[in-house]
């Protein structure tokens, strides 16, 4: 597995972080929060967006062997989402990776 990988996760983590950070310094969280609520497809990006953090929730679990680490990675993720998430693969893709290349 080569470094770049995790070059290219923590590039891509920047990036949805300064996204994040424009939002909050630039837009109406509460329009917003108002139309992710009632137009279907906001409820849909909603549910889309938190499958994949139980879907990340479950790898994480997976990997990791004890229940403190776990919780530690696995509560977070609702509520810092994806940032939090690729912080996790940024640390455990060497091992990850290898394991799965055993498998």
């Amino acid at each position: 597995m080569s470094p770049t990988m995790r070059w290219i996760l923590l590039l891509l983590s920047l990036v949805l972080t300064a996204l994040i950070a424009l939002a909050v310094g630039t837009g109406d969280f509460s329009a917003a929060g108002a139309w992710l609520v009632t137009d279907p497809w906001g409820r849909v990006t909603l549910f889309d967006l938190y499958l994949g953090f139980g879907l990340s929730a479950l790898v994480i679990a997976a990997f990791e062997r004890r229940i403190g680490p776990s919780l530690f990675w696995i509560a977070p993720i609702f509520v810092l989402g994806n940032v939090w998430t690729a912080i996790w693969f940024i640390w455990r893709l060497p091992k990850l990776w290898s394991r799965l290349s055993n498998s």
